[in-house]
């Protein structure tokens, strides 16, 4: 099978191939395992930290959010069955979705929604999950709930801020408060459902007394969290909660103790890394959002389209994504 992967260490902007293309057999499913016909991929963070810390000597296929087709399933399986289209975002610690097939454990799956091609399906697992668990799992948000309470997003325009920010508006009675410093990014943040658009590159405490908010009482810090981190507990009220995701170099926590500020870290990969006794819940989750895509209540968060997969679309889609000035999720589509 065709597969994409990384051959050398290097970053998006050397102008150094990194991405090659390669040859692989077709694995063989067993167990829980789903083997998945991919048709669509996105690009994430994750496939950027992986390759920049690639050390090794054997090429490593990258991805973590994809749909396809499965196409044969193990003797444990009893979700799917051959023929189900399905998206999902994959484990960290197994080949990725950068290939024409590809095992997945089925507790991380889900049908993918009816009403989106393959290409604006893909842009959507990983960020579903890691913003599903974070507004849910980790702040304890509730459907339906926390009128009143106020989330700020930091970094609302970008894969993950542009789910959160739909979920928290569609399915929470919170006031929702979005970071960009652009025009587009400002635009694209307020068309996904926030009430208010702020610009993290001025005070925050000032952009927050322009709109008339004294304090807020959650905060999903989705990137730059060390740039922001005093400017973060300033605006929050005492015992709010601050959410992170991103992975800042230090991080004390000792500033939180006088507003007994609890903190929580998102990372959608513990529980299949850990394969928890919960792990099906993310199959749950992807089927939940699935139908909210159906039922018109959010929209697929598709920012641009680079093309077939293939090695220099995917550099390019790298390059792009560290610059931080991507809007929406890149996606990549047939090999």
């Amino acid at each position: 099978m065709k597969a994409i992967a990384i051959t050398r260490a290097a970053t998006a902007g050397s102008n150094i191939p990194f991405l090659s293309a390669i040859e692989l057999p077709v694995p063989v499913a067993a167990g829980h395992d789903l083997l998945i016909e991919v048709k669509a991929i996105s690009v994430n963070p994750v496939d950027t930290k992986v390759r920049a810390g690639f050390t090794g000597d054997t090429p490593r296929v990258l991805g973590w959010d994809a749909v396809g087709v499965v196409k044969s399933v193990g003797e444990a399986v009893t979700l799917f069955a051959p023929g189900d289209e399905v998206w999902y975002a994959g484990a960290l610690g197994r080949a990725g979705s950068n290939s024409e097939f590809q095992l997945v454990d089925e507790r991380i799956v889900a049908l993918k929604p009816r009403s989106l091609d393959n290409a604006s399906a893909a842009a959507l697992p990983l960020t579903a999950i890691t913003a599903w668990e974070l507004l849910f799992d980790r702040l304890g948000v509730q459907e339906g709930g926390n009128a009143g309470d106020v989330l700020l997003i930091v970094g609302a325009a970008g894969g993950v801020g542009s789910i959160l920010t739909q979920l928290a508006r569609k399915l929470t009675r919170m006031t929702i408060i979005g970071t960009a410093s652009r025009p587009e990014s400002q635009k694209w943040v307020l068309d996904a459902g926030a009430h208010h658009v702020i610009d993290h590159s001025k005070p925050l405490s000032e952009e927050l007394a322009r709109i008339g908010v004294n304090a807020v009482t959650h905060v999903a810090s989705l990137n730059s969290t060390e740039q922001h981190y005093a400017q973060l507990i300033a605006a929050l009220a005492p015992q709010g909660k601050l959410a992170l995701i991103d992975d800042p170099e230090t991080l004390d926590a000792r500033p939180l103790k006088a507003k007994s500020i609890s903190l929580h870290w998102e990372f959608m990969f513990t529980r299949s890394m850990f394969e928890t006794p919960d792990m099906l819940a993310q199959h749950q989750l992807l089927t939940r959002v699935a139908a909210l895509i159906d039922d018109k209540t959010i929209k697929t968060t598709l920012g641009e389209h680079y093309g077939p997969i293939n090695a220099s679309n995917l550099q390019r889609a790298h390059t792009q994504l560290e610059t931080g000035r991507a809007v929406g999720k890149i996606v990549l589509e047939g090999f």
